[in-house]
């Protein structure tokens, strides 16, 4: 359906800069022949060279190679049907690198109409494929044995004997390994790229960011090239759910520990008076703790109750220090940095 809409309209576009590169170049040409005897050559070849120049630009910006010998071929169809459907992958996965646009009515009706419909379901189809994926890792790295580091160090700060932190670190290093893949395909089409370059357009793509200053040019691959864009979505969508799991626990095991925290920080603001904005204080140490107070690494009750209690210890005794300072000093009260250190991180 965008090939019906958009073809037609490129093909008129073609025809009239084609025909206007054609023109200005025969006046040109014809400047500069037949008006040896003029006094204002110079004048005159400068204005014709003008727009000659901006005929050109025109020209290879909208796709045509400047060679007069082979009529000024078009560099690369955009709307043939590989590139048709390339660029409706763009739309439903709302990549959108911006290198080919519907620029007719109807297509741009069409359009919107299609992304409505196929957005939801393109994102629902990728959410699935994480899901499962994540799950499938989570399994995976559950039935791996335990590391014989666990058995002559089970008090070290990371418990080699729990893998919650390997399938993460292990997705993420094989996303890693994904994106290098699809580079190493991407080279052997694009010649100009390099690595780095190959690389930074997959990352770019995976994620969704699509700034579209890099895009295959070759049309041979683009099925293929769609189909390891929709896989890749799917592998980002996996490291997503890891991570906000790992979020989610880390965040309940905060709302924990929040209501003895917010006490101590209020009767801490009431005798402060204005020397330290609590408020901000308070903020910062949750984002703090946000990060810091990750999964224990077993399953315990008994003993996270009791690693709990000692952070919390450490952590009022930390604010105790700061009233104290601050009773005890004169003026404006020096920046205080808090710096709190979990030995399971």
């Amino acid at each position: 359906i965008f090939r019906e809409f958009e073809r037609p309209a490129e093909v008129n576009r073609i025809q009239g800069l084609r025909k206007l590169l054609v023109q200005h170049r025969q006046e040109f040409i014809y400047s500069i022949v037949n008006n040896t005897d003029v006094q204002n050559l110079d004048r005159l070849l400068t204005l014709e060279l003008e727009k000659y120049e901006q005929v050109v630009q025109d020209a290879a910006q909208g796709g045509i190679l400047i060679d007069a010998n082979e009529n000024f071929p078009v560099a690369v169809e955009k709307w043939s049907m590989l590139q048709a459907v390339f660029f409706a992958s763009t739309v439903i996965t709302t990549i959108g690198y911006g290198n080919i646009v519907p620029v007719t009515l109807g297509g741009r009706v069409f359009c919107m109409l299609f992304a409505l419909i196929g957005i939801p379901f393109t994102l629902t189809v990728i959410a699935d494929w994480g899901r499962l994926f994540a799950t499938a890792v989570s399994i995976l790295a559950k039935n791996i044995p335990d590391l014989p580091l666990a058995k002559f160090c089970p008090d070290v700060g990371i418990k080699m004997s729990d893998k919650k932190w390997l399938y993460a670190v292990g997705a993420v290093g094989f996303l890693g390994v994904y994106l290098a893949a699809g580079t190493g395909l991407l080279l052997l089409w694009e010649e100009d790229w390099d690595f780095f370059d190959g690389y930074y357009f997959c990352f770019i793509t995976m994620t969704t960011i699509g700034f579209g200053d890099l895009v295959p040019s070759k049309p041979n691959y683009m099925l293929l090239c769609t189909l390891y864009i929709l896989v890749g979505l799917a592998l980002t969508s996996t490291i997503i759910e890891l991570v906000r799991r790992q979020y989610a626990q880390s965040w309940q095991k905060l709302q924990a520990l929040s209501g003895p925290l917010a006490e101590t920080l209020r009767r801490l603001g009431e005798s402060a008076g204005t020397g330290i904005d609590v408020t901000a204080l308070h903020n910062d140490l949750r984002r703090v703790l946000t990060v810091v107070s990750m999964p224990r690494r077993h399953g315990n009750k008994k003993a996270q109750a009791k690693e709990m209690a000692a952070l919390e210890a450490i952590t009022n005794a930390i604010l105790q220090d700061i009233k104290e300072k601050q009773n005890s000093q004169e003026g404006v009260p020096k920046v205080v940095q808090i710096v709190i250190y979990e030995s399971s991180v």
